[in-house]
């Protein structure tokens, strides 16, 4: 557990400059909004919209991670990972939430997003932690019980919520009826809530970093953070959420017009939430796995794509109930086939307790494909 740091109130208010930055632009589109959005079908007016908004928004989105890795270091692992990965999800699901709200959200856009954030984390995220730290240190190592678990858990809900749709005839289409659709929740969630009682009470041991005697090794600290008490950090983690969902449901109009009536690839919406909410969080993973701490990277990874689809498939289903607006899941056959690919590479990845180069080159290659596959393959 990280002491706490002992600052000036001063130096605590200078570090918080992006919730002013958010602040102001809430009271923006609160004032000027309908004169600000009014101009979006300008293409020129578009961009500086989209700009402005993605950069307030990871502005908020790296404040938030920075409270959650300070909340996590004052409760230990693995529950502080447990924390960054919950806020980062939750920042998504908010982000697609408000993103269905908008009346005229593609009925794709869960779907694409949690296909995205599989895709971005499993191949783009984890090939470039495992090539680097190849580059850097040969090989690394993890724990690999942790790593069974995680993928058992992706593997049955990326299956059961992405492509079983597909097979479905209860409704027309790549859809699930009602009831389907409320058990498929059900399970997702009581599937999750088992992993976080494995993850934090029973099986704590697999997510934790293995010395060479096996036994969990000790907890290194994390440098460049400023840790003040859990209070402090939780109340302006929640200070930074709020702004950030009204904005993201301000980003949300650009995105829809864009897809729409600029012609861009129907994918493009999920894959910009995914990229989005997935910046700090992989920034993080990186600089684990560069700084030879492969376990907290695997966990911080492979722990986003797990709560992603758990807490993500019964929140859609939640909201399309409630807006009476149809959800699709069911993935096409080009994206499916990159799905499965995925998840037996990865089976194979981490299927040893050491990583090397070659496993990274293969994950950013199917990385590659799922972007051909997005902009010119569909």
């Amino acid at each position: 557990m990280a002491p706490e740091i002992t600052k000036p109130a001063g130096f605590a208010l200078r570090a918080e400059w992006p919730l002013a930055i958010s602040l102001l632009t809430v009271g923006a589109f609160f004032f000027w909004g309908e004169a600000i959005l009014a101009r979006v079908p300008e293409p020129i007016w578009l961009a500086l919209i989209f700009l402005w908004l993605v950069v307030v928004i990871l502005l908020s989105a790296f404040a938030i991670v920075r409270h959650a890795e300070c909340l996590a270091l004052k409760m230990g692992e693995p529950v502080g990972t447990l924390i960054l990965t919950l806020a980062v999800t939750g920042i998504e699901v908010m982000m697609i939430s408000a993103s269905m709200a908008t009346g005229k959200g593609s009925p794709t856009l869960a779907r694409d997003a949690m296909f995205s954030v599989v895709m971005i984390v499993l191949n783009g995220l984890v090939g470039l932690s495992l090539l680097l730290g190849a580059l850097r240190y040969r090989e690394q190592a993890y724990n690999l019980q942790g790593a069974g678990v995680y993928l058992a858990m992706i593997a049955s809900l990326a299956v059961l919520g992405l492509i079983l749709p597909n097979f479905t005839v209860a409704t027309a289409g790549p859809t699930l009826s009602t009831t389907q659709g409320i058990l498929l929740g059900l399970m997702s969630v009581g599937l999750y809530a088992t992993f976080l009682f494995a993850q934090t009470a029973r099986h704590r041991e697999y997510f934790l970093d293995l010395n060479p005697a096996g036994e969990p090794a000790a907890e290194n600290e994390h440098s460049g953070l400023v840790v003040r008490s859990v209070p402090f950090h939780a109340a302006l983690l929640f200070c930074y959420l709020v702004p950030l969902v009204i904005l993201s449901k301000k980003l949300a109009i650009p995105i829809d017009h864009g897809v729409r009536e600029l012609g861009a690839p129907p994918e493009l919406g999920g894959f910009i939430i995914a990229v989005l909410v997935l910046s700090p969080e992989g920034f993080s993973g990186l600089r684990a796995a560069i700084q030879n701490k492969l376990q907290r990277s695997v966990n911080l990874l492979l722990g986003s794509v797990l709560a992603t689809i758990g807490l993500t498939i019964p929140s859609v289903f939640a909201i399309g109930a409630l807006s009476g607006k149809s959800v699709i899941l069911g993935l096409n056959p080009a994206d499916s086939t990159l799905l499965a690919l995925t998840l037996a590479i990865s089976f194979i990845t981490f299927s040893s307790r050491r990583t090397n180069v070659i496993f990274g080159a293969v994950h950013l290659v199917l990385f590659l494909a799922y972007l051909i596959m997005i902009f010119d393959g569909q």
